[in-house]
């Protein structure tokens, strides 16, 4: 379990390709210190389990589910990531609970930067929309952050907006980010255990047993939009 508040910015020095799965190995001299064999780091939002570690650098592996649901398929030697140990207990929880399971990939659609702050726009897929709320949390490359507005619909898509405040543009690869990039989301855990418990009530009053492709959770909560409709 993770907090979301990003501790350095790692690089990936090594990427091994094993079928459809992969191993990398990350410098991060903080992430690092105390570390050891099994412990759990966050690596822009996806946790990973350390199978080895050398000086500054530790190595874990990637499995093709973890693969095809994050940005993690496109990283190459060179690519920063945001990186977090586990939290312990009794540590403050500064941002929110983030287990490091992404949820999936969104677009930057948008950047606009204000006199001290930059407002993201990026894009939500229908399956996520449901889950994600104005002035809720949400996780992006594993950093949390608080939704400032969310908008869209089925024709045009759906979309959400985050604002960054310098030291977040500083302390996170999100100070990096242009339009067109992609980045990792993971949804609010009490969120998705709602959506859960919605398509068991769903199924309960006669509707079809809900899939794993999320797609039943719109028709369990009533978001089935038409073209017209808004988020």
């Amino acid at each position: 379990m993770f907090t979301g508040i990003i501790e350095e910015i790692g690089e990936i020095t090594r990427v091994q390709q094993y079928g459809d799965a992969a191993r990398i190995t990350v410098r991060g001299p903080l992430a690092t210190q105390g570390a050891q064999h099994g412990d759990s780091i966050s690596v822009s939002g996806v946790c990973l389990t350390v199978v080895a570690l050398e000086r500054d650098e530790f190595t874990a592996d990637v499995m093709r589910e973890t693969l095809e649901m994050s940005t993690l398929d496109k990283a190459g030697i060179g690519t920063h990531v945001n990186l977090e140990r586990a939290a312990r207990l009794g540590d403050r929880l500064g941002g929110h609970l983030v287990q490091g399971h992404v949820d999936g990939t969104a677009v930057v659609l948008s950047t606009t930067d204000g006199s001290a702050w930059r407002v993201v726009r990026l894009s939500l897929t229908p399956e996520l929309a449901p889950l994600v709320a104005r002035k809720g949390s949400i996780a992006i490359d594993g950093t949390s952050l608080t939704v400032s507005a969310v908008g869209g619909g089925a024709l045009e898509g759906y979309w959400f907006e985050v604002s960054l405040i310098p030291e977040t543009l500083a302390a996170t690869t999100l100070g990096q980010r242009v339009p067109g990039d992609l980045v990792n989301l993971e949804t609010d855990i009490v969120a998705r255990q709602v959506e859960r418990m919605l398509e068991f009530r769903a199924f309960d009053e006669g509707a079809r047993w809900p899939d794993d492709t999320g797609t039943s959770v719109a028709h369990a909560i009533g978001f089935q939009p038409d073209e017209g409709a808004r988020a």
